[in-house]
């Protein structure tokens, strides 16, 4: 793992671009290239993310170890077994989803806007494929940093089927496993559970997606 994950490991994940950056991941590369500062982030100054800071400058410094972060949810303070980030390459963790009006198609490449079933925050995606009535989608963000004029499907209400990412912190899980995880790109920083299917590696695909985690 190199300097600037470490550090984007633990900036809040919002990707909202309030640090004048497109998203933490860029502003995480920014910090380790010694530019910016951590004051730019607006949420790191409250109480949840308290010694987050701090680890990134102890980051920085060569005085912390990515071995000693632990994977814990923001909103709900839960410990996770790992963090899933992105297949190499990609933007996102890919997500499956069940879209429960049947009467829609899509094409790859496709922007579309659905809010998670038990989920309150609206997501916006780009499609992948389209195959036996699931989406596979990534994670693109909040419409701002699309631009106000980006056209897109609304689906409504969907149910998330499937991660399928790398495990980037913490232990890699065996086929059958019920795990708690952490996807990365996660506007809310909440822990999610789910049995693992297929694990390859760093590699894991993760079914029966719950957002009630105990």
């Amino acid at each position: 793992m190199n300097l600037s994950e470490q550090v984007e490991r633990l900036l809040p994940g919002f990707n909202c671009g309030e640090c004048g950056q497109r998203s933490c991941q860029n502003f995480a590369q920014l910090l380790a290239s010694g530019g910016g500062d951590t004051g730019q982030c607006p949420y790191l100054g409250q109480e949840r993310f308290a010694g987050h800071a701090e680890g990134i400058r102890e980051v920085l410094s060569g005085n912390r170890a990515a071995s000693e972060e632990t994977v814990r949810g923001v909103i709900d303070g839960l410990l996770a077994d790992f963090s899933l980030g992105p297949l190499p390459g990609e933007p996102s963790c890919r997500e499956d989803l069940f879209p429960f009006d049947r009467s829609l198609t899509f094409c790859p490449g496709d922007l579309i806007r659905y809010r998670p079933l038990g989920c309150p925050v609206t997501h916006f995606a780009r499609v992948l494929g389209w195959e036996h009535g699931i989406l596979t989608v990534h994670m693109v963000g909040p419409l701002h940093l699309l631009g106000q004029q980006a056209e897109y499907n609304d689906l409504g209400v969907c149910m998330v089927a499937a991660f399928e990412g790398l495990v980037v912190r913490g232990s890699i899980p065996s086929v059958g496993q019920t795990v708690r995880f952490l996807p990365e790109h996660c506007m809310m920083q909440k822990v999610h559970s789910g049995v693992v299917v297929h694990s390859e590696g760093r590699m894991v695909r993760i079914e029966g997606i719950d957002l009630k985690v105990w």
